[in-house]
């Protein structure tokens, strides 16, 4: 596994952080500071020497950089769907470097990679600390957000070239830290000294060798005040469903926290854990027992669950070029009715889609702080003149990560994890319900 990064050249200009804190030996870290990838000690022990240990180049300010600060242009985009702490990122990347390098021109592209596109005609926003001041007190971006924009990937290399864009933040989740290495190739290849540096921002905390990703903690928090209040609907009538649709295409980590969160929830369903709907071990059946126990009972599934129950022949896919989803809220909803009608057992069930409110809510005080120390870093990292990388968090550390080392493959829910596991404890689901 390849955790070098790359670099545009040897960083020599003394840095302006270097007087702001001369009196602490700790302010500054080095690229030879690592952070281990093991947790296990045994594991680590049994490596037959050090060049086995898998570790990431640590984040953090270097005493020395790349660019000369009175001389860079950044730009900062966002990608995607919106999601809590975008602001917040924003909000960070301007004042550190404003305040900390001293950079003047900060600039923002509108509504994500098509705002680089000349065809479209979008402005450069230009940010500064007084406009940014309170934006993270609201939801969304102020800079906008879109899918696609990457079919002409030279054209948005142009732009930049054009443009005189020095540093380049990409705010985004897996496909648009996929355009940005694609970004960061062709400028490479150009020889053109842009320093491109990712934020890893995805609700469904999905991306590869992050253990999380910003506007995760405030996505499952918001779930889980609505599975609470979906608990109380089900008390409230006679063999109450109450059956919550979260957001999660491929992971289920956003279903699976609030669970644990609320302590509520009788059966969690994902992506990563098949089931069967019918028969004697299926999902339907454990339903039923439920209700003829208890008279009530709470559900959550995320979005990307039994998509192979859902009738849908289309091959549509978004700009993102994710295949869109079949709803399988409504057909569990249709199908829970269809059962309950057809063994002559009263059921009243409520379905809750609250997706697109959980990912526009402001960020949460712990998202806030995170995405906070995201934007310094990643302007440290930037300043320094790496590129074609994310600035990320492994454990209790941050790190530096290879844009393709983040973009290789999706994290997913272990279904052998001690943490799904606690999933189970807490919902007392059975571990399997496939016939």
């Amino acid at each position: 596994m390849n955790t070098e990064i790359q670099s545009l050249g040897k960083a020599s200009i003394p840095s302006p952080l270097a007087e702001k804190y001369k009196n602490s030996s700790e302010a500054f870290v080095s690229d030879s500071d690592r952070i281990v990838y093991e947790s296990n000690l045994k594991t680590i022990i049994e490596k037959k020497d050090c060049s086995e240990i898998i570790s990431f180049e640590k984040a953090g300010p270097r005493k020395e950089i790349y660019f000369d600060p009175s001389k860079v242009k950044a730009a900062i985009v966002t990608c995607g769907g919106i999601c809590p702490g975008l602001n917040d990122v924003i909000r960070s990347i301007v004042m550190e470097s404003f305040y900390g390098y001293g950079i003047k021109n900060i600039f923002g592209i509108q509504y994500g990679y098509v705002g680089l596109l000349p065809s479209k005609g979008y402005e450069l926003i230009q940010l500064h600390p007084k406009m940014v001041d309170t934006i993270h007190t609201s939801g969304g971006t102020i800079l906008g957000s879109s899918r696609g924009g990457t079919d002409d990937m030279d054209a948005i290399v142009d732009s930049l070239e054009r443009l005189n864009i020095n540093i380049l933040y990409t705010i985004g989740g897996d496909g648009t830290l996929r355009a940005s290495q694609k970004i960061a190739d062709i400028a490479t290849k150009r020889n053109l000294k842009i320093a491109v540096i990712g934020i890893p921002k995805t609700i469904d905390n999905d991306i590869n060798f992050v253990s999380k990703t910003f506007g995760f903690e405030t996505a499952f928090s918001e779930a889980s005040r609505i599975l609470t209040l979906a608990h109380i609907e089900s008390k409230g009538a006679p063999n109450g469903i109450g059956l919550v649709k979260v957001m999660g295409r491929h992971s289920g980590y956003i279903a699976a926290n609030a669970a644990l969160a609320t302590n509520v929830v009788n059966f969690v369903l994902i992506p990563e854990v098949p089931f069967d709907l019918d028969g004697k071990n299926g999902f339907l059946h454990h339903l039923e027992q439920r209700i003829l126990k208890s008279a009530h009972a709470v559900i959550c599934v995320a979005e990307g669950a039994g998509q192979e129950f859902v009738a849908n022949e289309s091959v549509e896919r978004d700009a993102s070029g994710n295949l869109k989803l079949a709803d399988i809220g409504v057909l569990l909803r249709d199908r829970i009715n269809d059962h309950f009608q057809s063994r002559g057992i009263e059921a009243n069930t409520k379905y809750i889609d609250p997706s697109y409110i959980v990912r526009s809510i402001p960020a949460n005080p712990n998202d806030s702080l995170y995405c906070a120390q995201l934007g310094q870093y990643a302007v440290h990292a930037a300043m320094a003149g790496k590129t074609n990388m994310l600035v990320g968090s492994w454990r209790y550390d941050y790190t530096h990560l290879p844009t393709s080392l983040a973009t290789e493959k999706r994290k997913q829910v272990d279904s052998n994890s001690r943490y799904w596991y606690s999933v189970l404890q807490a919902t007392g689901q059975p571990p399997v319900m496939k016939n």
